[in-house]
């Protein structure tokens, strides 16, 4: 009688190795797709930028030669700001009415520079009704305001403004808060909409302090 368990082990072998090689393979096959999809992210970043650009290329006017509050136009006057940039990882500055409560409901929100309004949608949740709006410097550099939690909103996608131009109602995100504008400015403008909250603060701005260093 033959003994089949020789046989038994080689085969064994030869399907562990076929098995370890598919798998290598497959780890191949995941980390080119990996590139690939990491090539296809920078690409659109750099073409972004310059698509920006472009779009102020022939609107020199609605460069952002200043900055100023988003409300209490130009000075914040009559609010104050709740939550501050980086208190409780927050990643923008939160502006209410020195009044209270939602006493200021319906209270205009200013644009806090000229720029080109780039998103104006209802997205719902926390966010509510928000606006994001690019802004070109002279020195050619690229920044984003982003407005969260409009009562109403004023303008539309693809619409230049001017600095101090009402373009939306301070809101409460369909009663979720009292009643206060969210403010962000990016210097990454290909950041999502996010959660208003990170650790990481890569990519975003100090508001206020961004705000008083270019008057």
């Amino acid at each position: 009688m033959i003994n089949s368990q020789p046989l038994k082990y080689t085969l064994l072998l030869l399907l562990c190795a076929a098995c370890t090689f598919s798998k290598g393979q497959k780890k191949q096959e995941q980390n080119k797709q990996k590139q690939e999809q990491v090539k296809e992210q920078v690409v659109p970043i750099v073409g972004k930028e310059q698509e920006v650009k472009k779009i102020f290329k022939s609107k020199t006017d609605y460069i952002a030669t200043n900055f100023n509050f988003p409300v209490g136009k130009p000075n914040a006057k009559g609010y104050y700001n709740s939550q501050v940039f980086g208190e409780n990882n927050h990643l923008g500055d939160d502006w209410n009415a020195v009044t209270g409560g939602n006493s200021d409901l319906g209270d205009p929100i200013y644009t806090i520079a000229n720029g080109y309004v780039n998103f104006a949608e209802d997205i719902g949740g926390g966010w509510g009704k928000v606006i994001r709006i690019w802004h070109q410097k002279p020195n050619g550099k690229i920044v984003e305001s982003l407005y969260a939690h409009c009562n109403t909103i004023l303008v539309t996608k693809g619409q230049y403004v001017k600095i101090g131009q009402k373009i939306a109602t301070i809101g409460n995100a369909d009663g979720q808060y009292l009643a206060h504008l969210h403010l962000e400015i990016r210097a990454d403008i290909n950041l999502p909409v996010g959660s208003g909250y990170a650790i990481n603060k890569k990519g975003y701005i100090d508001p206020t302090k961004f705000i008083k260093e270019n008057r």
